[in-house]
């Protein structure tokens, strides 16, 4: 940058010499001497500071807000130098380097998190520093001391704070679900799998289509080998437990009132699953989870997880539209107890180890009743019916073990 004409008096300052004798005033006694003027005290950080505006949705209200951020350029020698000389030379590269890491921020699309009872709702503007600005407010600082505010130009994403305020977007649905006590493959990916639909958007009449959101279930997408039903036995495939995130995704998808367009039961009852009725099986290509967004706009997919508590929750959000849902207890008949459990060789035990892989549960017959109810008052009524396999759990053994199938 060239040399402003105003910068140069900063580098031209004078001190008054300091004379070799001081003359005697009338009385005889020496003149006082008088200070030289001060000079300013040398620069050892440059601090620069921005503030942007990020809006939030609290309870369907944009709520204005500021996002403050600061860096300081440290190097004493530099920043006087640069001061001195009236010149960004000396700091060119680390101002460089902090208008770089300030654009790696990019737009992101509303996302809920919970505060205390309440949603509230916020995005992200992808930022690109205004270089000629911010460089001459760095030069006015090291002239006359203080920081620099950098001017930050805003890229807004393409579904806003405001954008979502437009839309009545709100919480319609949460489904939850435990995985305590899972093994580490299978918590592994159960995290991968909800990854994978977390932020997913599903447009106003389209369907939810498990497999297709997941991609393929194999190591090039992130999964661990683990366990899996596959007819009638137990057997090890990548994305062992992947389940889990369907299963939560469906009830979800229940209690936001939508309208369920293919679901698979499991063989048997799970027990990671809880009450039997509400379980959602997949296995590509064969058996996936459909649901369709029969909301007046777009609707969005957002997966939590907590690993300490062994908690996975799918929240959905869209613009509400008054509907009350209602979900019955499981209603379970036809109840067969559990046959003896088998036993599968497992390369990893010793021999006389035994660990059990999967828990017994009883065969039945279960019915769930769900009404929702719009704000009309018209009321639908649907049913969702399981048939679950006696089902002896499974043990681990080591390989020549005689109870190994």
């Amino acid at each position: 940058m060239a040399q402003r004409s105003s910068a140069l008096p900063l580098a031209a300052v004078s001190v008054p010499a300091t004379p070799a004798s001081t003359p005697p005033t009338p009385d005889g006694q020496p003149e006082a001497v008088r200070p030289a003027p001060a000079q300013p005290a040398p620069v050892e950080t440059l601090a620069l500071r921005w503030s942007v505006p990020e809006p939030r949705l609290v309870a369907g209200q944009v709520e204005r807000r500021l996002v403050h951020g600061s860096a300081d350029l440290a190097g004493p020698a530099q920043v006087e130098a640069a001061r001195l000389g009236g010149t960004l030379a000396p700091l060119r590269g680390a101002l460089d380097g902090v208008y770089a890491q300030l654009e790696t921020r990019t737009p992101r699309d509303v996302r809920f998190t919970r505060v205390g009872a309440q949603w509230m709702g916020e995005a992200r503007t992808g930022w690109t520093v205004d270089r000629a600005a911010s460089d001459r407010a760095v030069l006015r600082a090291l002239r006359a001391g203080g920081s620099a505010a950098l001017t930050i130009r805003l890229t807004p994403p393409p579904r806003s704070v405001r954008w979502a305020a437009a839309q009545g977007l709100g919480h319609v649905g949460t489904g939850t679900s435990s995985f305590v006590g899972s093994p580490e493959f299978r918590v592994h990916n159960i995290r991968v799998g909800a990854g994978k639909l977390h932020g997913r958007w599903i447009e106003r009449g389209a369907s939810f289509d498990f497999n297709a959101l997941v991609g393929r279930v194999n190591a090039a997408g992130g999964f661990r080998p683990g366990y899996v039903v596959t007819g009638t036995t137990l057997s090890m495939e990548d994305g062992g437990g992947l389940c889990q995130v369907s299963t939560t995704v469906f009830r979800a998808a229940m209690t936001a009132g939508l309208p369920i367009q293919e679901r698979h039961e499991h063989s048997y009852q799970v027990g990671y699953y809880g009450e039997p009725g509400l379980d959602a099986a997949v296995y590509a290509p064969g058996k996936t989870l459909r649901w369709r967004n029969d909301f007046g706009g777009p609707l969005l997919v957002q997966t939590e997880w907590n690993m300490e508590g062994g908690r996975l929750d799918v929240h959905l959000f869209a613009r509400t539209d008054g509907r009350r849902v209602t979900i019955g207890a499981p209603e379970v008949s036809g109840t067969i107890r559990p046959p003896d459990p088998t036993f599968i060789a497992d390369p990893a035990m010793k021999p006389g180890e035994t660990r059990r892989v999967d828990m017994p549960a009883p065969g039945a017959r279960v019915k769930v009743v769900r009404q929702i109810t719009r704000a009309d008052g018209t009321v639908r009524r649907d049913v969702t019916r399981s048939a679950y396999r006696a089902w002896g759990g499974v043990f681990a053994v080591a390989p020549g073990d005689e109870r190994a199938q």
